[in-house]
């Protein structure tokens, strides 16, 4: 192993992104010490469901369930780390524990990020949150959404499946950010044909008036509902570094291989990693697997290991429409029709960037993940 003897290694994170590092620890041939630390109290799970099938599943829960683990750690959940000590290689807990390490791990992922602090205000992040949400929705409440992304547009269209009444107020045209004009209109077309109100506005805030919350708009409209969701975005749990230097902005920048420092790795939603657009942060569920697997094997094997070659993966379900794409979005310009054809139906889709690797994606199209991988270095 490069660097000297590795006897503990500490994986701080208990999300996809930790649990991927901890099976490729093992994977990689370390045969230590190996404690998982995770702040909820459960085994880690599928998160992109939380948004999908989980809020209308009824009492089913399968479908965030995640096969079992193999990497036989020591797993300590419902703690927090509370510290990092570099000099000294330890990690504090909220427990008052003290892990030392000789390999370190962050993975602590990021939360919701909130426009109040009203208790009114609901997001949705963890388990929990959905089970909650899901809960309140039997009641068939109206229902605003805050947050025209891929988040924002998943639960409105949750919450309408439901029987809600349902606001979207997106800043702009809901997923243009993130998709492009082109399947955005999409879309919002779907969104529209089945019900969504969609309410354009350059901002929007959260305020308590006698007695109840209310989505108050830059021009000074407002808008009620039975239940307000907003979904605008994460922050990075990098608050428990600031000590270490490690995070700038709010994110830890790292190398090609996940690296902080041949000691310490950061994955998932707190990593900013090497990008044909620069250093970036992606916090997809693709690229905290993809992050994972690099930066375990490199805290075992060192610059031996193979650097991150990533290529981003979305999927997204919404309004009858399901949605994979691979490549770096948004997407500009009309697509090229390999199958299917334009109009919204069943269609495989590819672009090309200028200068840059092309996109593929599919439209309520069954089609392998690796042909449209495949698709994208034929758009190159």
């Amino acid at each position: 192993m490069s660097g000297g003897t590795i006897n503990r290694v500490v994986v701080v994170g208990n999300g996809i992104a930790g649990l991927t590092a901890a099976d490729t620890l093992r994977e990689a041939g370390f045969d230590g010490e190996l404690t998982v630390v995770g702040d909820e109290p459960r085994p880690a799970y599928s998160r992109p469901a939380l948004s999908k099938a989980l809020l209308l599943d009824g009492d089913d829960l399968s479908s965030h369930e995640l096969p079992p683990t193999g990497h036989g750690a020591i797993e300590l959940l419902g703690v927090r780390a509370t510290a990092l000590d570099l000099d000294r290689r330890l990690v504090s807990l909220d427990d008052g524990t003290a892990l030392p390490y000789d390999r370190v791990v962050l993975a602590t992922g990021s939360r919701a990020r909130r426009l109040s602090g009203l208790s009114e205000e609901l997001t949705l992040r963890g388990l929990d949150d959905a089970l909650s949400l899901r809960g309140r929705l039997a009641a068939r409440p109206s229902v605003i959404v805050v947050g025209g992304g891929p988040l924002g547009m998943e639960i409105a269209s949750g919450c309408l499946a439901a029987g809600c009444q349902v606001t979207l107020v997106s800043q702009g045209v809901p997923l243009i950010l993130q998709l492009g004009p082109y399947l955005a209109d999409v879309f919002v077309k779907a969104a529209l044909d089945q019900g969504l109100t969609i309410v354009e506005t350059g901002s929007a805030r959260l305020e308590r008036r006698e007695g109840s919350a209310r989505v108050v708009l830059d021009e000074g409209a407002v808008r009620e509902a039975e239940m307000i969701i907003t979904a605008v975005g994460d922050v990075p749990n990098t608050e428990w570094l600031a000590d270490t230097g490690l995070a700038a902005k709010g994110v830890i920048p790292v190398d090609s291989r996940g690296l902080v420092r041949p000691d310490v790795a950061a994955v998932g939603d707190l990593a900013a990693f090497p990008t044909p657009y620069g250093l970036r942060r992606i916090p997809l569920w693709s690229s905290a697997i993809e992050q994972a697997k690099v930066a375990a094997r490199a805290l075992v094997h060192g610059e031996d290991a193979p650097p991150l070659r990533f290529q981003p993966y979305f999927w997204t379900e919404q309004f009858g429409l399901s949605l994979k794409a691979v490549g770096y979005l948004p997407l500009e310009g009309e697509p090229t029709y390999v199958e299917g054809e334009s109009g919204g139906g069943p269609a495989l889709m590819r672009w090309s960037h200028d200068g840059g690797a092309g996109v593929a994606a599919a439209l309520n199209y069954r089609v392998a993940i690796p042909r449209l991988r495949r698709m994208c270095q034929v758009a190159a």
